[in-house]
């Protein structure tokens, strides 16, 4: 296996340069799984049926938190990037684990705020613009919490294998997970709960 030292750890292989190459393409596919959502969501928002809509049931302090948990989660994995691109095996390891922390503090929220939902009679079943709402948030949702385990498994590689081309590779595909979860988040919070208060 040629290493090119003159590359960050994590492109240092030629193998490790096509594994990012091929992550790209599923996060391609990834951004059509979330358009169709949120196309099916735009299409049904307004057919509330008997049920609330979303200027009756959305809180905005909840999700002001979830978007400050959720964003700077995106700062602290860019530090642990960084932080093994220079070597600092401890202190990536450091901002990860914090990363991780935010990520289940915004889950956290998320749960507490679905169960809010359905104590005040709004479910799944309730109305199409529930079903489709609540469709987006649970997979955007359903992947933050695969990218805890996710991640956990990659900090766990990293204490004992260390950082090299292999372990910087898996952290930096992740760390692309992650940022892109954000951004889903930030078309999640502008244009669901954002217009849904204002409406």
């Amino acid at each position: 296996m040629k290493i090119d030292s003159s590359l960050p750890l994590e492109y240092s292989t030629e193998e490790n340069r096509l594994k990012i190459f091929g992550f790209w393409i599923f996060l391609g596919a990834e951004i059509v799984l979330f358009a169709t959502l949120f196309t099916v969501y735009f299409t049904l928002h307004t057919r509330t049926g008997s049920g609330p809509n979303g200027a009756e049931i959305f809180e905005l302090t909840p999700v002001l938190w979830e978007t400050f948990l959720l964003l700077t989660s995106s700062f602290t994995i860019g530090l642990g990037v960084h932080a093994m691109r220079i070597g600092r095996k401890k202190a990536m390891m450091t901002f990860f684990i914090i990363t991780l922390l935010l990520g289940l503090g915004f889950l956290a929220i998320e749960i507490d705020e679905f169960i809010t939902y359905v104590h005040e009679g709004a479910t799944i079943q309730t109305s199409a613009f529930l079903s489709s709402l609540m469709t987006l948030l649970g997979t955007h949702g359903a992947h933050v919490t695969f990218g805890f385990f996710w991640g956990l498994a990659i900090i766990i590689q990293v204490a004992k294998r260390g950082l090299n081309p292999q372990t910087a590779n898996k952290a930096f595909i992740f760390s692309l997970y992650w940022h892109f979860l954000d951004v889903v988040w930030i078309f999640i919070f502008s244009f669901v709960y954002l217009k849904g208060l204002i409406s």
